[in-house]
């Protein structure tokens, strides 16, 4: 019988040869060899199995699927064939760190958790700056609900969880399946919903292992959700969240996809959602009306410049938002962080 690797990797994709084959070769140059990745093509598609195939790497393997399901269904697809007892997800327009899958596998090897959820820092990579969220580090005992959703600026990024960062057993990412349908907020809704089984919690590396790239040129999935349909999603995962983390969410991140709007009643629709179910902050509030009266790019600019963080005189180091060095070829010595209870 075949010895199971160490870590499966998923790849959803479509579409996109030239931006999967980069990031399925940071996967692959991973320190930890002893991998597989499963690259899930989300419908017919002959230009990227052609520029996949060319890789040439036994540990690729790729799946391409009769039709378009969803990004969350190429995953939970991906994750069925799995064959490692951790799993790790990667979007295909990101890379990973050279020591990611590392420094995850030594954070899981000290944890008592049974199933624990490992998440890392990344590198935000913007046309106009580069910083690494999230700023903080979960608290003891503070609920993940409220790590993930709460500001304590006025810029989202002091918690926060991306798909690219997530490794997992594959038992729970099995157990509890990606959401198929829905079009944002796809790791938050799935982080929740897997902190809710008794015996999962969140461990975050504090060394950022993933290059998220942020082209704006490129359409998003993410920016074109209607705020509506995440309405409902919030409206369908209230019992799992806290009030807080529920006003935070109406107010920041469903209000940023319903401001442009600029309908006063969706603006009294959320003020009041937010205030039935939930429990706004001062902070809260100031965010909701920022939100609503400076226009969306303004705003983007505004955090990248205070955010961000230009080169260093030499060219060779960048600083991070949080006070770190990081490295502009790679990333220092890891710093394992952040074994966080429910």
């Amino acid at each position: 019988m075949p010895i199971a690797p160490e870590v499966s990797v998923v790849v959803p994709t479509f579409a996109r040869p030239t931006l999967v084959t980069r990031a399925v070769r940071s996967v692959l140059a991973q320190t930890v060899a002893d991998i597989e990745v499963i690259v899930v093509i989300d419908g017919p598609d002959e230009e990227t199995g052609k520029a996949l195939a060319e890789i040439g790497d036994p540990r690729l393997r790729v799946l391409e699927l009769p039709g378009k399901g969803g990004a969350p269904n190429a995953r939970n697809v991906g994750v069925r064939a799995a064959t490692a007892r951790w799993t790790a997800l990667l979007d295909d327009d990101d890379e990973w760190l050279p020591s990611k899958l590392a420094v995850q596998l030594e954070l899981a090897r000290r944890t008592s958790v049974p199933n624990p959820i490992i998440a890392s820092r990344l590198i935000n990579k913007t046309p106009r700056a580069e910083f690494v969220m999230p700023r903080r580090l979960p608290e003891p005992g503070e609920p993940i609900c409220e790590y993930l959703t709460l500001r304590r600026g006025l810029f989202h990024g002091d918690g926060f969880i991306q798909t690219s960062t997530i490794m997992a057993p594959t038992e729970l990412l099995r157990r509890v399946p990606f959401t198929v349908g829905l079009r944002r907020q796809q790791e938050l809704d799935w982080t929740v919903r897997a902190a809710s089984q008794p015996d999962v919690d969140l461990l975050i590396a504090a060394e950022p292992l993933v290059l998220w790239h942020q082209d704006e040129n490129r359409p998003r999935i993410s920016l074109s959700s209607p705020w509506q349909a995440q309405l409902e999603w919030l409206r369908g995962i209230r019992p799992l969240i806290t009030p807080r983390a529920y006003a935070a969410i109406t107010m920041s991140i469903i209000s940023s996809m319903a401001a442009p709007t600029r309908s006063l009643r969706v603006f009294r629709l959320l003020l009041a959602e937010a205030r039935r179910h939930g429990r706004p902050s001062a902070l809260d509030y100031l965010t909701f009306l920022q939100i609503w009266l400076i226009p969306p790019q303004l705003r983007h600019q505004v955090r990248d410049r205070i955010l961000g963080r230009g080169r260093r005189r030499g060219g060779d180091r960048r600083r991070a938002a949080d006070g770190e060095t990081v490295a502009e070829d790679r990333v220092g010595t890891a710093e394992i962080g952040a074994d966080v209870r429910r």
